[in-house]
């Protein structure tokens, strides 16, 4: 590489909009912020949903139901998801975990009967439906509710 091949970084190099320095350059004076009005103002932006002091629409809509702050919220695995298991292994959390059936624990893990169990298993779980028991036993297994 020679002196005379030295180039600027591409995007680097670019003329800038120099504004408020005479009315010659074509954004002086109002430095191209047009008269007056709000945005005309030394911080004139406004904050997201401001609609000029009017009561925003946010505020205006009325608010509904209610929101639970101790909601329990439980990852739901299948029966049928529990086929890809050996017959007579234990289930827990963390081997549903281990194999991708849960990706994150929030307040547990609960148990629905969707499809059907072909292999025997002892499964571990946090909540259960009825009829999730009622199939887990009907295949030979056993649940318990921890």
């Amino acid at each position: 590489m020679k002196l005379n091949e030295l180039k600027p970084a591409t995007g680097s190099r670019r003329n800038r909009k120099r504004v408020g320095r005479g009315t010659s350059s074509g954004y002086g004076k109002t430095a191209g912020r047009g008269q007056k009005g709000q945005l005309a103002r030394t911080g004139g932006k406004t904050r997201l949903g401001f609609e000029g002091g009017q009561m925003p629409l946010f505020r205006r809509m009325p608010k509904r139901g209610f929101n639970n702050i101790n909601r329990k919220e439980y990852a739901v695995v299948n029966v049928e998801d529990l086929n890809r298991f050996e017959d007579g292994s234990e289930v827990t959390v963390e081997t549903l975990k281990n194999a991708g059936l849960v990706k994150k624990e929030l307040s547990g893990v609960k148990l629905l009967a969707n499809g059907e169990l072909k292999s025997k298993l002892t499964v571990k779980v946090n909540k259960a439906s009825e009829a999730a028991k009622k199939a887990v036993e009907a295949a030979g297994g056993t649940i318990e509710v921890i």
